[in-house]
């Protein structure tokens, strides 16, 4: 049976599924380097994590409208419903689609748009978690802030960084976050997912991250582990994701058991999934696999999520009252 999931971590520019992102294409007359699924899906074998950013700007940019913005999202509801998921935190990108020409208010009003009628037609409240791009200028990090604060009473809750984490660490945005908490905006930044421990304290310390993103590396750190643990801080964890970017070498290498072993509450997702090839239920048979309990991962989901209180009691209720022991589960194949 099927069983309920939170999804704190998930790109919705890579959620776009190949048949969708050679139509978006074609209907934004936006010239994509090949003309079949098959093909696209032969550009997602990374070789790395700086292969896969350049795929993705590669792919994304396709992506140019209103209603290529509110599509992505439902499109995505409705995928993850089918798997369980009740709640989802989605992030997005928008400077790089204004360095596209695409405006500011077109990107959010997508987004929040298609945000709101997910939980009417698919039963799955969204909410949105914008991402400052590592390697942008502060001005502009401080602009997707601005805008983000503009939208929160349509859905946003909070604020990223994610991009080449190895290149640029995350203290020289540290005026950006302060802004953002300053405007109400929690900050969830991608670190320790292919830097080390210091790109994790750097997160903690100078963004005062509430959650992490990945934050695998900690692993390395065993007294950044223990702080983590004991300061309940949420680490979104993509273990098909981390596999597919050579974050980690097989699964069986993952440090999500010794993240869990040492109390550090981990949450699963699925990064980037049409990008990856996985989807929720591959991710959390996965973690599964690795020996979580897909009940304390959804326990972790409703801790980490920046959801307002009561829509935070109605999800620890369903938790509560879920029958966990009825869940059966398959078992993961990885390529």
């Amino acid at each position: 049976m099927n069983y309920p999931k939170i999804e704190l971590h998930v790109h919705l520019e890579g959620t776009v599924r190949p048949r969708t992102l050679l139509e978006i294409a074609r209907r934004n007359n936006y010239a994509l380097p090949v003309e079949t699924e098959e093909e696209l899906k032969a550009l997602y074998d990374f070789r790395d994590f700086a292969h896969f950013i350049e795929i993705w700007i590669l792919t994304t940019n396709a992506l140019r409208t209103e209603v290529d913005f509110r599509q992505v999202v439902l499109d995505y509801a409705e995928e993850a419903a089918s798997h369980g998921a009740v709640y989802v935190e989605a992030i997005f990108s928008p400077a790089e689609r204004v360095r596209r020409g695409v405006g500011w208010d077109e990107i959010f009003s997508g987004y929040c748009d298609g945000a709101l009628a997910a939980r009417e037609l698919h039963g799955v409240e969204v909410r949105l978690t914008p991402d400052i791009v590592r390697g942008f200028p502060l001005d502009e990090a401080e602009q997707v802030v601005r805008y983000s604060a503009k939208y929160r009473e349509r859905g946003v809750v909070g604020i990223g960084l994610g991009g080449l984490e190895a290149e640029f660490p995350p203290e020289p945005y540290e005026p950006a976050f302060a802004l953002a908490r300053e405007l109400g905006l929690p900050s969830v930044p991608h670190a320790g997912e292919v830097a080390g421990a210091s790109s994790v304290r750097g997160a903690l310390e100078r963004l005062g991250a509430v959650r992490l993103r990945h934050g695998i590396r900690a692993a390395d750190d065993p007294g950044l582990l223990r702080e983590i643990a004991a300061r309940r801080v949420v680490l979104d964890v993509c273990p098909l994701s981390n596999l597919r970017t050579r974050a980690v070498r097989s699964l069986e290498d993952h440090p999500l058991p010794k993240l869990v072993a040492a109390g550090a509450l981990c949450s699963i997702s699925t990064d980037d999934p049409a990008m990856f090839g996985t989807d929720l239920s591959r991710d959390c048979n996965a973690a599964v696999a690795l020996g979580l309990d897909p009940q304390e991962f959804f326990a972790a989901g409703v801790e980490g999520a920046l959801c307002g209180d009561e829509t935070r009691d109605r999800l620890r209720a369903l938790g509560d009252t879920f029958d966990w022991t009825a869940v059966q589960f398959a078992e993961t194949q990885i390529p």
